[in-house]
């Protein structure tokens, strides 16, 4: 009896080795994958929840939406590492992104993580909107979930985005006190060079008006979208979404020479989308 437990074992030892792997009622294969196949998940979408945490807990776990991760304003702490909220396994879709574009494709639900910062946005004062910033603590977990992901998935630096990036006309989180430069200096995301944006700029004052047409044209080669029936309202919706993300000094949606800079050296340095 001793002897056939040894062979079995070996036989199994012999199966793991070799790429077979024993599963429940039945053997898999695993030594011939294939090559057309890619991960599902291509895109890293950051959002803000314009609520307290505990709102934003019941939100996200009801029937209604839902996200992958949230990050609470202050995470707790363990051993030196704040403590994320995931909601949703991210081999599983979430509720979060809605009707979007990117970079030639819709339905962004089906190819991203959702991720939700608990955040109250803006309010409205005499002056404007005043945007609520984010805290040190929540975008150093951030920083974290989102650096593991990307290399998990192999996520490109232009697929990580803000909600308003793929949905313009719906969204503006997470808002232009979202610190998209700071991320990138860690490798998080995409940001342009700032010589190329001189070089692009060529002495222009930054707020020199161009034609709308041609900032449009540069953020559909980028990724955004855009299509012809497009009113103005819609364009200028458009560009201020841009403007939030890369230049959030200004971001009235008007189409000015530094807005097409910025979204000229994004496409040298990033490509195209296809």
């Amino acid at each position: 009896m001793k002897k056939w437990i040894l062979i079995l074992a070996a036989i199994l030892l012999s199966g793991c080795q070799s790429g077979v792997e024993s599963r429940k009622g039945y053997w898999a294969d695993l030594r011939h994958p294939a090559q057309g196949a890619r991960p599902r998940i291509k895109v890293i979408v950051i959002h803000y929840t314009a609520e307290d945490f505990s709102s934003s807990l019941a939100t996200l776990t009801n029937n209604q939406v839902s996200a992958h991760y949230l990050i609470p304003r202050q995470p707790p702490q363990r051993e030196g590492k704040g403590i994320i909220w995931q909601l949703v396994p991210e081999r599983d879709l979430a509720w979060h992104a809605g009707p979007s574009f990117w970079r030639g494709a819709t339905r962004i639900n089906d190819t991203s993580v959702g991720i939700e910062l608990v955040n109250s946005g803006y309010r409205r004062t005499l002056t404007g909107r005043e945007w609520q910033a984010f805290t040190p603590a929540q975008i150093a977990s951030l920083s974290a979930l989102v650096k593991d992901v990307a290399q998990r998935y192999g996520i490109a630096p232009e697929n990580i985005v803000g909600h308003s990036d793929i949905a313009s006309q719906r969204k503006q989180d997470p808002g232009p006190r979202f610190p998209w430069q700071q991320l990138a200096q860690q490798g998080i995301g995409a940001w342009p060079d700032a010589d190329r944006v001189q070089v692009y700029l060529a002495g222009k004052a930054a707020q020199t008006p161009v034609p709308t047409a041609q900032v449009m044209e540069l953020l559909q080669r980028y990724g955004y979208a855009v299509t012809p029936e497009m009113t103005l309202p819609q364009q200028q919706n458009l560009i201020a979404a841009f403007q939030m993300h890369f230049r959030p000094t200004d971001y009235r949606g008007l189409p000015d020479a530094e807005t097409a800079a910025i979204a000229a050296a994004l496409l040298e340095k990033y490509g195209a989308a296809e």
